[in-house]
């Protein structure tokens, strides 16, 4: 890829503001069509600097509870591929800059079909994708294509991935490493902020003869305290079943968003915000 991606462009103001980006996840179409609109929309007020719209799929075997429980969520009130890219047309109605990542797995992807899926991706506004389950020997299937059709491809490390294995996991990685800080499913263990910090030297040992692409730290970063941490040592942080568990925990009995729904994830995601930011100003 030669052209600047939004993703690009965003590093290059947060490495010049001196701070890590927050990477917020949500579920396309969780808990609704509507109310997942207007939890995107006021995401960048609340602090967010990308934002990851998860795929729903049925199997999503990488995630834990709340995230499988967002999926159904959307699946059961009929969302689809076509409603995602939908969603983002119509954020980038009145946000031209904030990049939007879709992360999932390939199988609704395959299903689209990989070349109208691109085409469309790239229509709407979508500026990367985070397939977890195309490991980077299947770069021909989708990654390459992807990076040809202008969109970077972002890769996932875990504490697993070792030295020998770290350089064919970043061939090809455009935009930003994604690290696992944990093993296991999402949202179900905290990370330890000294391990990270480590975990994030070792790998930028290997990226700084690649670009010094951004490495973001996510899986089960839930409080301001977590972020600010990791922030110290990363380019970004990412939070996503904090943010499922806001939607989820103001449904009423009958899986309906109350009128704070919107309201309840801003709120977290500011918090997480103030943390980065004072990790920067500590810096």
């Amino acid at each position: 890829m030669t052209a600047l991606t939004r993703i690009d462009t965003r590093f290059e103001k947060l490495k010049a503001e001196g701070r890590a980006a927050l990477v917020t996840f949500v579920t396309a179409g969780d808990p609704d069509f509507d109310t997942a609109m207007e939890i995107v929309n006021g995401l960048p007020g609340a602090g967010a600097d990308i934002i990851e719209l998860g795929m729903p799929f049925t199997d999503p075997m990488a995630d834990g509870p709340a995230i499988q429980a967002a999926s159904l969520r959307a699946l059961n009130v009929g969302h689809n591929m076509h409603k995602t890219l939908d969603m983002v047309r119509a954020f980038r109605k009145n946000d031209d800059e904030t990049p939007i990542v879709l992360m999932g797995y390939y199988n609704p992807v395959f299903i689209y079909g990989n070349d109208k899926f691109l085409a469309d991706a790239k229509e709407a506004g979508v500026d990367g994708l985070i397939i977890v389950d195309l490991p980077p020997e299947e770069d021909s299937e989708l990654c390459i294509p992807a990076m040809k059709a202008g969109l970077n491809f972002i890769r996932l490390a875990t504490p697993t991935t070792d030295d020998k294995r770290l350089p064919k996991v970043l061939t090809n990685t455009s935009g930003f490493l994604y690290y696992v800080s944990v093993l296991g499913v999402t949202g179900t263990k905290a990370p330890v902020a000294s391990t990270v910090g480590d975990a994030v030297k070792r790998i930028k040992r290997h990226t700084k003869d690649m670009g010094d692409i951004p490495v973001c730290v996510g899986f089960g970063v839930r409080t301001s305290e977590q972020a600010h941490d990791i922030a110290k040592n990363a380019d970004g942080v990412v939070a996503g079943s904090v943010l499922v568990d806001a939607i989820t925990d103001n449904l009423d009995e009958n899986g309906k968003p109350g009128p704070n729904t919107a309201t309840a994830v801003h709120n977290v995601v500011k918090q997480l915000a103030a943390g980065i930011k004072a990790a920067a100003q500590k810096n």
